[in-house]
């Protein structure tokens, strides 16, 4: 019984290392939004880097504490969130820096590099496996390299490396909404300071809280749909965790690619429609993913009836299904079992009334997931820099980031909750009744979705 409960204990801190990124990243990114409006925005993109370096640093020396190491990763983990809260001012820069013209394209272009990355980091992981769990060990740095510890220190590299570029390459700029260059309040060169005038006007609140809204929906569909592969592979074509994790690994790796062409060809697109109809298009795609996703057929899921024969057969504790499935660690079997119990457990009482998901199904809804997501991700903060025109973005950039961060927690939160409990019938049906909410959310503040410039009259719309 003892074990039992440390085993539940260990799986809910486990769901609090994993959140506590996203709650970092939400608490900083206001701040270091605030902070980019005032100061030369190296200043926080320098700092923040910073403490993402040392949370890695951190996260390599947890080991070396006798005792609380738990609550050390627990720390490096927020700490590197923390960090990652400069998404807010790069995207404020970006928006700054960019004409009308510019900006969807710029866009696109930071979201692709980004999508690189959501590509090439499962890779390195992989390589990194080669090292081993024991790996080489430097007595003189207490400094254990090993398959943990490398991934993060080679991140610590790259914070480093990011830190030199700042410092020998970055330079502030700024232009208005027709693509005139201005003196920055960030930046102590010389510029024109002729268009000021051009920030006279209020902001349109609707259509930021509208913006906030759908951008926290968008991030949580897609943190549902990460999170909930591998419990749902696992239970409805009886994989095991090695291969759930693999197989999805593979689609989430393609859905990567996808998404890199998504952002070169939606380039060319919103210059001919314009964000508020591929934004809608987007949604549209997503909505008929999640569709495609409910159990139709009529053959039921392999049931794993171990569950109830040997009740120390370890199943993945609803906190765990708070990491994504690349994150998720091996479950070690208890040595006296030779075999993974595989199929639906019928702890799960939806297993032995729900249809199973034909893997047609999931495969069809991956990719239109893929390609509806980061459409819908470019566009949204793209109108959202736009609507809110020529003034200082930091701060409403941070909230955009932090809401985004609360759908990351939450995202995982609905999938151990609702799917667990209630099966995918539910679970999807629910993530449907949200998109459906927010196509209808969008379609009444459409035409609020507009340049701040187009809505005071300074700039066409065809021009933006």
């Amino acid at each position: 019984m003892r074990t039992r409960r440390r085993r539940a204990a260990d799986a809910s801190f486990l769901g609090w290392i994993i959140a506590s990124y996203s709650i970092g990243q939400m608490v900083a990114s206001p701040l270091f939004g605030l902070w980019s409006n005032y100061r030369p925005r190296r200043e926080p993109l320098v700092i923040s880097t910073a403490i993402s370096v040392a949370a890695n640093c951190l996260y390599a020396y947890v080991h070396v504490p006798r005792s609380h190491n738990k609550y050390y990763m627990l720390t490096a983990r927020a700490l590197v969130g923390f960090g990652a809260g400069n998404v807010a001012v790069v995207r404020s820069y970006i928006a700054g820096a960019t004409s009308l013209t510019e900006r969807t394209s710029a866009m696109a272009n930071t979201s692709a590099c980004q999508a690189v990355g959501f590509i090439l980091g499962p890779v390195f992981q992989t390589c990194f496996t080669l090292i081993g769990e024991e790996g080489v060990t430097w007595k003189f740095l207490c400094l254990q390299l090993n398959m943990y510890t490398t991934p993060v220190l080679f991140g610590a590299l790259l914070g480093v490396i990011n830190i030199i570029l700042i410092f020998a390459i970055f330079r502030e700029h700024r232009v208005d909404d027709m693509g005139r260059q201005y003196k920055s309040i960030n930046s102590d060169g010389e510029g024109s300071d002729v268009l000021d005038q051009n920030t006279e006007g209020s902001i349109d609140h609707v259509a930021v809280v509208a913006l906030n809204i759908l951008f926290f929906v968008i991030l949580f569909v897609f943190a549902v749909f990460e999170t909930i592969a591998t419990p749902l592979t696992m239970d409805m074509y009886s994989w095991t965790r090695k291969e759930a994790v693999f197989y999805n690994g593979i689609i989430l790796s393609v859905i990567g690619i996808e998404s890199v062409i998504v952002f070169m060809v939606v380039k060319t697109l919103a210059k001919k429609t314009g964000e508020r109809a591929i934004l809608h298009a987007g949604l549209l795609i997503v909505l008929v993913g999640f569709f495609i996703l409910l159990p139709w057929g009529k053959k039921l899921p392999n049931i794993q009836w171990q569950e109830i024969k040997n009740s120390s057969i370890p199943r993945t504790a609803p906190s765990e299904m708070l990491a994504p499935f690349w994150s998720l660690p091996e479950l070690q079997l208890p040595s006296n079992h030779t075999a993974e119990p595989v199929g639906c457990p019928v702890t799960q009482s939806w297993c032995l009334n729900t249809p199973m998901i034909y893997l047609a199904q999931y495969i069809s809804s991956d990719v239109l997931i893929g390609l509806g997501y980061p459409v819908c991700n470019v566009m949204s903060y793209t109108l959202y820099s736009k609507v809110l025109g020529p003034k200082p973005q930091g701060v409403y950039m941070g909230w955009l980031t932090a809401s985004g961060s609360g759908a990351r927690i939450l995202g995982p939160v609905f999938v151990s909750q609702i799917y667990t409990h209630l099966g995918p019938r539910w679970a999807f049906s629910l993530i449907c009744g949200v998109v459906v909410v927010s196509l209808l959310l969008l379609e009444i503040v459409y035409k609020r979705l507009i340049a701040f410039s187009v809505r005071y009259g300074r700039m066409q719309e065809e021009n933006c």
